[in-house]
């Protein structure tokens, strides 16, 4: 094209002109996340956790123990006489001593589950489960024990009403032996509610 004498000439576009520019963001590969570590607090619970079943485990089994051997016979009988006390002579400490073997059970084969929750924190449903059994456990323990607390007491104090006499000063080591198995049970009891407390706060911040 001429215009007052002069000649312009059209110069080819580059390639590199033609080419829109790519924007940075769309080169660049999305940053994928990590996941957070766990706070320190949850393994210090979960490895609370696994102390307390230990020691409930322990209290659970010295209250089974000690229960089902307790047996005395008074020194003085005669061939046709025989003054004996024994756990099974009453329903009720029959009942604490299956109580307190199930929860032993059932404390034992939960340290796995325990375990776990110290090597995942994160495990919701292993602490969920876990809630869940501890209480029923837990309420299990506790009547077995509160029942056989009310048997000690009337082996120690009678009831004149229900003409209950007190046996405890003709089988001492017997109504001994018997009332250290109940406050075993009563341990046992309160470390179980321990453990449900912490297993609920653990869920709740989780």
């Amino acid at each position: 094209m001429e215009r007052s004498g002069e000649t312009a000439i059209n110069i080819p576009e580059s390639n590199s002109a033609k080419h829109k520019s790519v924007p940075l963001a769309s080169a660049t590969t999305k940053a994928v996340p990590l996941p957070l570590p766990q706070p320190a607090w949850k393994r210090g619970v979960s490895i609370f956790d696994f102390i307390l079943r230990v020691c409930a485990l322990v209290a659970a089994l010295a209250a089974t123990a000690t229960m089902g051997t307790t047996d005395q016979t008074l020194p003085f009988f005669t061939q046709f006489f025989q003054f004996q006390a024994s756990y099974d002579d009453l329903p009720t400490f029959t009942f604490f001593v299956v109580a307190n073997a199930i929860a032993s059970g059932y404390l034992l084969l939960s340290m796995p589950f325990s375990i776990v929750t110290i090597v995942r924190p994160h495990a919701a449903g292993v602490k969920l489960l876990l809630l869940i059994l501890d209480t029923v456990v837990m309420a299990f323990t506790t009547a077995a024990a509160a029942a056989a607390a009310a048997i000690v007491y009337l082996a120690h104090n009678g009831n004149s009403n229900t003409n209950w006499f007190a046996i405890c000063q003709q089988f001492n080591d017997f109504c001994q032996r018997v009332s250290g198995a109940v406050v075993g049970s009563f341990i046992a009891a309160v470390i179980l509610i321990c453990l449900v407390v912490l297993s609920a706060v653990a869920l709740r911040r989780h």
